[in-house]
């Protein structure tokens, strides 16, 4: 924030021999220190020549107080014309080592974290693939196994229906019985397996 003024030639001259701000018997101390304000020198560095002329706001309010009490002409504008705000340049302080290579770090961490988060999605492919290739033993063996369990169940259901049709000569005498009877058993037999069945496939689909 700005609390200075870079003075204008209207304010050097009038605070000079004969300027306007000589009659207006401006107090000793108030007229030293705009002297001393418009003639300061320049700080070390600087290119430019001449003096820096930065006067401070207070005195600026200081002088016009001082001009209202006098009921003077002479108003604080046309003393200020040609003059500036005066912003002086902002020096950065020096930024810390330590605190510099720990950005840096933490940049690195950043960029390894989203690295691996943008291949995850082909790591789990490939994953994947190597899992399909190494489990490909293990499918076999569940085909292997669906194949003997769907054997079991047809020669089961089949051997219900031929030991019923044989048994049931001693009961029945007709064919049509006998048949009947055996296609009941069979037909129990088969639900009876095929409810084992499900079960067991259920839980190997609980499993994986």
């Amino acid at each position: 924030m700005a609390s200075t003024l870079l003075a204008g030639e209207r304010l050097v001259r009038a605070l000079g021999p004969g300027g306007d701000l000589e009659r207006e018997q401006l107090p000793r101390k108030l007229r030293a220190q705009l002297e001393a304000a418009l003639g300061r020198k320049r700080a070390a560095g600087d290119s430019a020549t001449g003096p820096q002329r930065l006067v401070s706001f207070h005195l600026i309010r200081d002088l016009h107080q001082h001009l209202r009490e006098r009921n003077s002409r002479l108003y604080l504008h046309e003393l200020l014309e040609g003059s500036e705000l005066y912003l002086p340049e902002v020096v950065k302080p020096p930024r810390n080592p330590e605190l510099v290579a720990r950005l840096e770090k933490i940049k690195i961490q950043l960029a390894n974290e989203e690295y691996k988060r943008i291949t995850r999605n082909v790591t789990c492919q490939d994953a994947q693939r190597g899992g399909t290739l190494s489990d490909l033993g293990k499918q076999v063996r569940s085909v292997k196994a669906l194949v003997i369990t769907v054997f079991n169940f047809v020669v089961t259901v089949a051997a219900a229906f031929v030991c019923t049709y044989l048994g049931s000569q001693y009961i029945f005498t007709e064919m049509a019985s006998r048949v009947l009877a055996a296609l009941i058993v069979a037909s129990v037999v088969g639900l009876a397996e095929l409810y084992v069945m499900v079960r067991a496939m259920e839980g190997e689909l609980g499993e994986l």
